[in-house]
């Protein structure tokens, strides 16, 4: 779903092989071998004094998996997070004042691990996203989106970061050496109207801009490397509620990001 400039695994290895990295056994030198552990180390939880904080992780994730397939048993664990002064649950999981419709309260878990952690990123239900585009200062009218409206968005805002993930999963094949465990996220943030010099690049040269932006702050093995994820109009959603066009590539924060993207360039030039 990626643009072609944002995949260098087709230059750089044969087809498939970022998802043969990902789900092959990690080399023998990975501590994942080593009998004292169970799991990467990279992406278990840190000692007490690395806990995560509120700037690396939402503070939703933290509940999150007790709205994984079963809302039921998490709204009836939410005593603990009441609210003393008005005695409320957590607000992103409540019908906003006159919602029109109920909408689901359970939450996916994405295939996207944790930085720090030994879970995966969850992605928002149809509550917390209807909530969150109330707070942005959206607001619903009668010939509005409807309940099935909010099922299919869903899909596609996990479909779109599913891709994502593998989009950059197939340029951290680029340091499997480095990192033989694999990489994992530790935040992320939009950037709608931030645009970046490719895609002003790309609208001089007649194209479109991007309706979104990402950027993606993933842990390689303790080295922090930024993705800047342009997400364009790919047209009609197809059967797999995909119709983003993504372009994935390394932030030019480095060396060796800009080392990746000369690489990965001259393969796509001499292929």
């Amino acid at each position: 779903m990626g643009l072609s400039a944002s995949s260098p695994a087709a230059a750089a290895q044969a087809p498939g092989a970022a998802e043969q990295h990902h789900a092959a056994p990690p080399p023998s030198e990975c501590p994942m071998h080593q009998e004292a552990m169970s799991g990467c180390p990279m992406h278990m939880k840190t000692p007490d004094h690395r806990t995560e904080n509120a700037e690396d992780v939402p503070a939703h994730q933290e509940r999150a998996y007790e709205y994984v397939a079963c809302p039921v048993t998490g709204a009836s664990q939410m005593s603990d997070d009441i609210d003393p002064s008005n005695m409320m649950p957590p607000p992103n999981q409540q019908p906003s004042p006159g919602q029109p419709f109920p909408l689901s309260t359970v939450r996916e878990e994405s295939s996207i691990p944790r930085a720090h952690s030994d879970k995966k990123w969850v992605y928002p239900s149809e509550q917390m996203f209807w909530n969150a585009m109330l707070r942005k200062g959206w607001r619903w009218k009668d010939d509005d989106i409807t309940g099935e409206d909010m099922t299919n968005i869903i899909k596609i805002h996990n479909q779109n970061n599913e891709q994502a993930w593998k989009e950059i999963l197939k340029w951290e094949a680029l340091h499997a050496g480095e990192c033989p465990c694999g990489p994992s996220l530790m935040r992320f943030g939009g950037k709608a109207k931030e645009y970046s010099p490719r895609a002003r690049i790309r609208s001089w040269m007649g194209y479109e801009l991007p309706f979104d932006r990402h950027d993606w702050i993933v842990d390689r093995c303790g080295k922090e490397v930024r993705y800047v994820i342009d997400y364009y109009d790919g047209g009609a959603v197809d059967k797999n509620y995909q119709f983003t066009i993504l372009d994935v590539r390394p932030a030019f924060d480095s060396l060796s990001a800009v080392w990746d993207r000369m690489k990965v360039a001259w393969w796509r030039w001499t292929s």
